[in-house]
């Protein structure tokens, strides 16, 4: 007969690649990396920074 085998392993690893990467961002924690595709824009006379997320892609524009 075939072994029977649990499905918890396989349940844990499926969770744990589904939500790889997400949980940091959906608390606020994002990782930061300036974008330099665009080049600096001016903005009311500031200098103005655009920053990306590495994991999820939200943006954030800083002004200095």
């Amino acid at each position: 007969m075939a072994d029977v085998r649990s499905l918890d392993a396989f349940r844990k690893a499926s969770k744990k690649k589904a939500a790889a990467g997400k949980s940091l961002c959906l608390n606020g924690h994002h990782r930061w990396a300036t974008d330099t595709s665009t080049a600096f824009d001016s903005q009311q006379g500031k200098l103005v920074t655009r920053s990306l997320c590495v994991r999820c892609g939200h943006s954030r524009v800083t002004s200095q």
